[in-house]
């Protein structure tokens, strides 16, 4: 019985939230792989609306690796992002990673929302939606300002 956290990015906004999705929906998800798409009706998101799996992190804290194939653990020398991130110039170190299948034994999946190009009712996370306010009043500010942006083109691509 799998039970992941799945983190839900909306790059139209730039924020982000958390759901936990149990057996049944769960399901979904076992056997799919980094950059799959599957349909948003499974996270309850409105219809018309996709989303692209980005990545995720199994039980013992190790990344889920696009670039190695299956659903294995293995020791990989890696020299940069992702799975590490060195501190001086040309470090490489082996760490335990995951390939890029997801298994029961995944605890988080990353995805992103991917909107239809005649999508025209604005952004899905908003700090309403999260239940947050930004900490400080430039924050705030960016943060309309680029609903407004993104509302707007969102309109005129729908067109």
């Amino acid at each position: 019985m799998p039970t992941f956290k799945v983190v839900i990015s909306d790059p139209m906004t730039g924020l982000s939230k958390q759901v936990e999705v149990k057996d049944p929906t769960a399901q979904a998800f076992i056997g799919r792989k980094i950059g799959d798409v599957l349909d948003g009706k499974i996270l309850g998101l409105p219809e018309g609306i996709k989303i692209q799996i980005t990545g995720g992190s199994g039980n013992e804290g190790s990344p889920l690796l696009p670039f190695i194939e299956g659903p294995v653990k293995r020791y990989a020398l890696l020299s940069g992002p992702p799975g590490f991130h060195p501190r001086r110039r040309g470090e490489r170190r082996r760490k335990l990673v995951r390939g890029n299948t997801i298994t029961d034994t995944v605890s988080q999946i990353n995805v992103k929302i991917i909107y239809p190009p005649n999508w025209d009712k604005g952004p899905i996370i908003t700090w309403e939606v999260i239940g947050k306010q930004p900490k400080n009043k430039r924050i705030q500010k960016l943060y309309e300002k680029k609903i407004k942006e993104a509302t707007k083109l969102a309109s005129q691509t729908g067109k």
